[in-house]
């Protein structure tokens, strides 16, 4: 559907197409996998998750994506120290709205004031005085989504927040959000095997907001994405963040990993030219 390499996050960001996602840079490296991780305390392996972050730099990659809730702030703190020499070239996204109780509670909550306060969280955190991209980490039930909005757009005016994302959104909660500020981003789970937000993704193309999949390398293991990956001589996962970049123009995977290797295979992805055929079969 497109051969574009880049995107205009908000209208006025230019980002690679392939981002990183550093949610999984937490506690040791062995618990880091599946989707019960606990994401609770900063990486063990400091060092070399620092290293990781700017060899992506180096690949590439100007798009990287944490939250306040990711090793309570502790991953925020790990982009900052990595990304400090390269901070005019990269956009950092952060969320705010769910809490940490405990390693395996996550809880939403959506108080307007709750809500900035951890923005002036992340702002110390990530050493910066604007977060490039905010997103609402959940929508709350327990407040009016205008006063949760509302509380980013009171950011964006005062000039701490350059743009407002939501994650894990309908079509419905896209257009109310956007009755009280512009959407820049939206992110939600999509992948091969998960394509339940295929009006999302539609409904953002034709608005010019990106659309963030998380979990992008999921349903790696279908027989027809492997048959796809021999014909190109890729690796399956890299035919799937292809697979997503051929979706929409707007699509931006965010695909995190602790390897070196991986990392390197992730920001190939981005030159996999995938034929209209091909695109059809791998999602058969």
């Amino acid at each position: 559907m497109t051969n574009s390499k880049v995107f205009q996050l908000g209208g006025d960001l230019e980002v690679r197409r392939i981002g990183y996602g550093a949610m999984r840079l937490a506690n040791a490296p062995h618990e880091r996998s599946g989707m019960t991780a606990p994401i609770w305390t900063a990486p063990t392996d400091r060092a070399e998750s620092v290293a990781l972050l700017r060899e992506a730099v180096g690949l590439g990659v100007n798009l990287f994506d944490t939250a306040d809730a990711y090793a309570l702030g502790a991953n925020e703190e790990l982009l900052a120290e990595a990304l400090r020499p390269h901070r005019d070239g990269v956009v950092i996204a952060t969320k705010a709205g769910v809490v940490r109780p405990s390693p395996t509670e996550w809880v939403t909550h959506g108080h307007p004031a709750y809500l900035r306060q951890q923005a002036e969280l992340s702002l110390r955190r990530l050493r910066t005085d604007r977060i490039d991209l905010l997103y609402l980490h959940r929508i709350d039930p327990a407040y009016p989504l205008a006063d949760q909005i509302g509380a980013l757009k009171q950011l964006q005016e005062e000039g701490k927040v350059r743009h407002i994302g939501l994650s894990e959104v309908s079509v419905a909660d896209i257009e109310e959000a956007s009755r009280i500020a512009p959407v820049a981003s939206v992110q939600n789970m999509y992948n091969l095997a998960e394509r339940g937000h295929d009006p999302v993704i539609d409904h953002t193309a034709e608005r010019g907001i990106a659309f963030v999949p998380y979990f992008p390398v999921s349903g790696g293991e279908r027989a027809a994405l492997a048959e796809v990956a021999a014909e190109l001589g890729a690796t399956a996962s890299q035919t799937a963040l292809a697979w997503l970049l051929h979706r929409a123009p707007n699509v931006l995977p965010i695909p995190g990993t602790s390897s070196p290797v991986h990392l390197a295979e992730n920001a190939a992805a981005l030159g996999l030219p995938l034929s209209e055929e091909q695109f059809k079969r791998a999602a058969g």
